[in-house]
């Protein structure tokens, strides 16, 4: 969600996929923590293979496959950026869009509000979705996806270091 919207509730997206990637795939930290340096739009692209130039990651996209924070981030940010859009009227939007270009200043982390019970229910399907979609066995996405949704249900709003507002939080 973006910082025009943003409420002292809200979560970052990244803050989230660390921690349900430390809950479930500790072993992945060292990707999650080398894509907070990137934008969320530029991680996301490099998760799934959307890239504007050329981006290495360093390894295969046939290894990524069976990670489980490539299906966590994209649809996270995906769950976000839906309902950024929905906060904010086609007029507002337009405009923010075309006065960050014109001051070129770089997107606002992707956020998550505080959700509904019906909201809950529908990023648990996008995560079930995108895993089904990476090749992930149908029993660890159903564990990828409960987590997601435990973590959202019980998340904390963001306090981010002000000094370093992108920087991996520190187990």
């Amino acid at each position: 969600m973006g910082s025009e919207a943003r409420s002292s509730s809200d979560i970052r997206v990244r803050h989230l996929v660390r921690a349900v990637v430390a809950d479930l795939a500790p072993d992945e930290l060292p990707l999650v923590d080398g894509l907070f340096h990137l934008d969320d739009a530029a991680a996301v692209r490099r998760l799934t293979g959307r890239r504007q130039r050329r981006e290495p990651l360093g390894f295969g996209m046939g290894e990524i496959a069976v990670l489980v924070t490539p299906v966590v981030w994209p649809t996270l940010d995906q769950a976000g950026r839906r309902l950024a859009d929905a906060a904010l009227d086609r007029t507002a939007k337009g405009a923010t869009a075309v006065l960050r270009r014109l001051l070129r200043r770089d997107q606002a982390p992707v956020t998550v509000p505080p959700l509904t019970r019906e909201q809950l229910v529908e990023v648990r399907r996008l995560v079930l979705e995108t895993a089904a979609q990476r090749g992930l066995p149908a029993g660890r996405a159903a564990e990828v996806a409960d987590t997601v949704v435990a973590r959202l249900a019980l998340a904390e709003p963001d306090t981010p270091d002000p000094g370093r507002p992108d920087r991996a939080p520190q187990d």
